[in-house]
């Protein structure tokens, strides 16, 4: 397996390519995760002046026969940025390994148990799970049935994945596993479209999708008619 360099928007030099070979040893993950398939690494840069201090963004991903596992992370240089995410890389790595070695003896995670195993994860709420101190409140604005957070800019990204359903307990995991804030995920119980994601007050939404069979069905060869006199 070799590790995929490439910039996006910008030149990726030789001598970064060979600090990420250095930086990303590829037996140490591979003893983590023995399933590895492939390790890519995008580097892009902002040109806003405002965001010099994080104007290079390093963003690595690793493919498995399991989840996939997601660290980004930006600095002033993309040297930094990639000491950054591949920290991040390594606890995610870790955790996954530990849960899969634990896994033969153990129960799997409840939805609640999330942020006591994964690092950096948000705090559900219910009985017997701590909830941290509120941060200031943040201004939400109603689009449609959504609350949207400030007023941050709209980025258009299209992909495509392959996905076997699964639990949410899962999809909570594997959210934690690339580091976003919603997971997209086949719901197991329904075999329908579902999204989990992370809510301002420390806890976790979903937003299950359901088919409409007004919408599936032919159109009646009455509709749109006159009426009768």
């Amino acid at each position: 397996m070799d590790i995929v360099v490439k910039g996006r928007k910008t030149e990726v030099p030789e001598r970064f390519r060979k600090h990420v070979a250095e930086k990303l040893k590829l037996e140490k993950i591979q003893k983590l995760d023995g399933k590895v398939i492939s390790l890519d690494v995008e580097v892009s840069k902002e040109p806003n002046p405002r965001q010099a201090d994080r104007c290079d963004r390093v963003e690595i991903t690793l493919r498995s026969r399991g989840p996939v596992i997601r660290a980004e992370a930006a600095a002033s240089d993309p040297y930094a940025a990639l000491d950054l995410a591949a920290e991040k890389l390594d606890a995610r790595l870790r955790k996954q390994h530990d849960k899969r070695y634990s896994r033969r003896g153990a129960r799997r995670l409840t939805a609640a148990e999330v942020a006591d195993h994964v690092p950096d994860a948000a705090t559900l709420n219910g009985t017997g799970a701590s909830r941290p101190e509120e941060p200031e409140p943040v201004p939400t604005k109603k689009i449609g049935s959504l609350e949207v957070q400030g007023d941050g800019p709209l980025v258009v990204r299209e992909k495509t994945h392959v996905a076997a359903p699964m639990t949410l307990d899962q999809a909570l995991y594997e959210m934690e596993l690339v580091g976003h804030d919603f997971y997209l995920f086949i719901d197991s119980d329904t075999k329908e479209p579902a999204v989990v994601y992370r809510r301002h007050a420390y806890d976790y939404g979903v937003i299950h999708l359901r088919t409409d069979p007004m919408v599936t069905q032919a159109p009646s060869p009455d509709a749109g008619g006159s009426l009768g006199g």
